[in-house]
Order: structure tokens, then sequence, then C-alpha cells
């Protein structure tokens, strides 16, 4: 039976609910989208007791499909000021489903100076104060729980970083190999911080498997959709070999590559950085250049990275750090790259908000372009220990570019842009413009098309057909975000006839309903507005769904590509 459970941070209850009609169809980004919008104020300080964190499993999440192991988290952004959904591996997705919540909703302030812990079980859950591990990284709160409650416990944690409230906080989520997965982008660490939440643990001792429907027709829906995404040439292959990293050389050939805080589109040492030459170094080291981020992955893109001596540095070392520690802060050293990433999952910030960052803090003159060393003294000394300056780092690029009087800040929405240049890849420059979350490459990967030729090819030189390749593919993301599946099954869906209607199949068997494809774009047509309108009550107008203005004045090298849309032009992207 599945239920909602609510917990009041205020007076340190809880409820178990019975789920509303007008939810019952929903789950993930639809369910937590819709639950902050009804829910929110929208005009409510994201740092205040109004705001409200929302976790919710997808609507196939605990059963045997492929790569559905995707847990949402929304709420009102403390980065943005708008809505935020952000999506995870790991374990507690799965857990979650097992024992039947639909969503997870946390509400209110403590009224007293404690901080608390929440643990999940089949009789619902508990609040229990924390003092033992205030102030540890993650990797130190996952070890510690594993030890008091079990190698098997689901654990959602922050770091110090979401403690002080920093803006570029994560949510941190245990994966099956007892590494970090994040809920990045947007700052959720932050209101989990506000919240006085340490972590939450899951128990799923004792609950049943999920129920399907009808078993058959879901076993032969689920061999279908497992088969396109192990046929697919970027999904089965080009990911599980070298991670997202294998765009490093793809970009840097298209002039896409942001170098030197966005001011031209090739990297120098690009090779030095890219994915092939880390699946070497990590296949030379004996680490693992292929790992699941969750129990049933197929694509397999994450990896387990050692240092020189065989030793494990860090996992999920995804081409967004890569690109914005490397290119972005011309940093063409590997190793200090993976250090910094292992540090930013032991604090708990955002990896893509703080490398964008540090291409800011670089051109403010903080430090020194490609000094690494420095980059990792400052994540550790500054924002892992809270200091005024580490403060001012943690609140991502837009505090740094205010702070230093930058003019050159690649934010939308006050949200730093990550990976592709809008100039050289026109299409991703409508989704970072448009899309509900502030500057988000997940939100309508348009790089499939524009550069990966999935689903047929946009020039991206030009500015023909990007908001209509934008809007179709943040529509359909924001269905697939709905299901608890890894984003990168857009690939064999935009590419194999056989894949999308395998995960309508799915769906319906799983609940004995009759979806159609129409339904589906429906439902994502419906997440995006719901979203939008909460942003308009936000305060958010059509002019931030603008790109800053260098992009417009500061052609890009190679191509001497500028940002050229109208506004009337961006604006036509809301016309469905």
């Amino acid at each position: 039976m599945d239920k909602i459970l609510r917990v009041n941070m205020t007076d340190l209850t809880t409820k178990l609910e019975t789920v509303p009609a007008e939810w019952a169809g929903l789950g993930g980004r639809g369910l937590t989208s819709t639950i902050v919008a009804a829910e929110v104020p929208a005009d409510c300080h994201a740092l205040g007791p109004n705001n409200k964190l929302v976790f919710a499993p997808g609507l196939l999440t605990g059963t045997a499909a492929a790569n559905s192991g995707r847990l949402s988290a929304g709420a009102k952004s403390p980065l943005t000021g708008g809505i935020k959904e952000s999506n995870a591996g790991g374990t507690a997705a799965q857990m979650l489903a097992r024992l039947g919540i639909k969503a997870l909703i946390i509400e209110g302030l403590p009224k007293e100076d404690k901080w608390y812990s929440l643990h999940v079980n089949m009789d619902g859950v508990t609040i229990q104060e924390e003092t033992e591990l205030l102030g540890k990284g993650n990797f130190a709160v996952i070890e510690a729980l594993e030890a008091r409650l079990g190698k098997k416990t689901g654990i959602l944690t922050i770091g110090p970083a979401g403690e002080l409230k920093m803006t570029a906080a994560n949510i941190s989520v245990k994966d099956p190999d007892s590494k970090i997965r994040s809920h990045g982008r947007g700052g959720l660490g932050a209101v989990m911080g506000s919240k006085k939440i340490k972590f939450i643990t899951i128990d799923d001792t004792g609950a049943p498997k999920v129920q399907i429907a009808d078993p058959e027709k879901f076993k032969t829906a689920a061999r279908t959709f497992a088969k396109a995404l192990l046929d697919h040439p970027v999904s089965g292959e080009g990911l599980p070999t070298y991670g997202t990293n294998v765009l490093v050389n793809i970009l840097n050939e298209a002039g896409g590559l942001p170098t030197r805080n966005f001011t031209t589109g090739q990297f120098e040492a690009h090779d030095k950085i890219s994915g092939e030459t880390m699946h070497d170094t990590i296949v030379a080291r004996g680490g693992k250049p292929k790992h699941g981020c969750h129990a049933g992955c197929i694509i397999q893109c994450s990896q387990v990275y050692h240092d020189k001596d065989g030793k494990y540095v860090t996992s999920g070392f995804e081409y967004e750090t890569i690109w914005g520690l490397g290119a972005d802060c011309c940093i063409d050293n590997l190793d200090d790259i993976a250090k910094a990433d292992n540090i930013m999952d032991d604090i708990g910030i955002d990896s893509i908000e703080t490398a964008v960052m540090f291409g800011v803090a670089m051109e403010a003159g903080i430090l020194q372009w490609g000094d690494s060393k420095e980059m990792l003294r400052l994540l550790t000394e500054e924002i892992g220990k809270g200091t005024a300056l580490g403060r001012i780092l943690g609140g991502g690029a837009g505090s740094v570019g205010r702070t230093y009087g930058v003019t050159r800040v690649p934010v939308v929405k006050n949200q730093g842009i990550p990976a592709y240049d809008p100039r050289s890849v026109k299409g991703i420059g409508i989704t970072y413009a448009t899309s509900t979350m502030g500057a988000d490459h997940t939100s309508g990967y348009t790089i499939a098309t524009n550069i990966l030729n999935v689903g047929g090819h946009v020039d991206p030189l030009k500015k023909d057909g990007q908001v209509e390749l934008s809007r179709n593919l943040q529509i359909a993301t924001a269905a697939v975000d709905s299901t608890g599946m890894c984003i990168f099954i857009a690939f064999p869906a935009l590419d194999i006839p056989e894949c999308l209607p395998a995960l309508i199949d799915m769906i319906n068997a799983r609940y004995g309903i009759a979806l159609t494809g129409d339904d589906v774009t429906n439902l994502g047509k419906h997440i995006l507005k719901v979203e939008r309108q909460f942003n308009i009550e936000a305060g958010l107008t059509n002019k931030h769904d603008r790109l800053p203005e260098f992009f417009k004045t500061e052609p890009v090298a190679p191509h001497n590509a500028v940002w050229d849309f109208t506004d009337e032009e961006i604006d036509e992207f809301w016309n469905f």
C-alpha cells in the first residue's frame, strides 16, 4: 500500500498519510514538483520554516526494470529562488519503493538549537537527536552509520557544506559500494541543513517486493527495454567504456568545450583530461572502468578512480566535473581533479557549481589559472571549514562574481552554466535559458542531437530548430524523471523504435493501466507548467530566461560564434 510519510521538524512529530487521488499517478520529479507547488509558498525563504524537502522514488523504482533506481528530491532552491528537483542513484530510492513510500515530506524548522536524524523502516519514520556525527564529512558519516546499523542501511546525508547552509550544498546518497552519489545542483543540502537533519537512514527489512499487476507483460517489456539500452552505441558502448567523460574530446573538437571561464571553446590540454586518458589510467592502476550507481544499472557509466599507489580516490568521476576543474580552470592534472572530486563528495558540495565557481574565482584573482594545489587548499581549508571566504565560495559562481565584481559570470537564475558553450552548441543554450531549474544540461540534453547525432541532427551553430529541439527534450525529460529512470535512457529512446514503447509497457504492466505515448508527453508538459507557475509566483519572469550578456558580445573561438537569439525567440519556447 503506497503511503506518504510526513515529518514536522517544528513539533518533532511524524504522520502516515494515504496518497491523495491526484498524486496516485505521479512519481519522482512529477510528484516532488507537484507537492512543492501545492504546499510551499512560492515567495517563502528557501531556508525558512515554510519550505519543504520532498523525496520521491519514481514510478518504476523498486522493480526489475533496468536503470530505474533514481530518487528525486525537491524543494524551493536557495540558489535560484525557484523550484528544484534533483535526482540521484544509490540505494535509497529502491528501499523507499519497497517500503511502499510514495513520498517523504519534511516540513518546518526545529524550535531548539539541536540536530536530528530520521530513521525510516516498516513502522514508519522516527526522529532522533544527533550529536556524534555533526561536522563530519560524508565518508565518515557513512562509515559510522554502517558500523552502527549495518552495511545494508540506506543513507542520505549532508556534509559540512549543508550544515553551514551553503547554497551550493548537496544531499549525498550512499550507493551499493558505500560510495557517494549526489542530489546535486540548487542547494538542496542547505535546505536539509536548515531543518537540522544531519542524515536519514533507511532499513527495508521485512519489506515485500514491489507488486506488478501484469508480471508477464512486465518481463517482456523489460527485456526489450534492456536490449535497447545495450544495443545503442552511446549507452551500450561509449558510456560503459569511457564514462560521461567520453565527451571531453568530442566537445573540444566541436569547439563547445568552455575554457578559461568561457573565453574560448577549446582546451589545449584536452587529451590529458579526456575520457580515453581517464579509462587508461583507471585500468593501469587497478581501478574499475565500469561501475553502477545503483542496483540494476546496466549502462555502468560510473567508475572507480585510483591514485598512483592503487588507492581509492573517487567514484562517479563525471564529465561536467572534469571539464569544469579541467578546461574551465585550465588544470590539466587529472589526479588533482580526482582529489578535488573526493573532497567535494566529502564536504557535500555540488561539483558543477563549485567547478564553475572556481573559473570565476580565478578570473577574480582569488587563485591563479591552473593552480590545482591552491584549489585543493581552498576546498579543504576554506569551504570545508566554513571560513568567511569559504562561505562566499560555497555560495557558487554568482556569489563570487557579485562579491568580486566579475562581469563574466556564467549563470542562469544564479545557477552555474555547465560544460557546453551555448554559443557553439545553441540548443543547449535554449535549455539553459528556459529550464525551470536554472542552467541545467540534464533538463533538455540537446547535446544528443546537436553533437552526437542521436535522434537526428540539428546544426549546433545555427538557430534553426533549436527551440523546438530543447522544448521536446525538456518535455520528455520531465516525464522520464518521473519514472525513476536514468536520463541516459534517452539515447536509445531517441534512436531505437522499440525502446520508448517498452518503457510505457512497463509502467502499464506495473500498475495495470493503459497509458499511451500522448499521455506520457502530456505528463511532461504538465510538470513543466507546474514548475514554471511556481517560479512565476516566486518572482522569476521571462526576463530570467536569459543568458548572461557576455555571450552576446564576446565571440567564442574557434567558430567565432555568439549567442544571437532574440528575447521573442526564446520566449517562444513556452508556447505549448
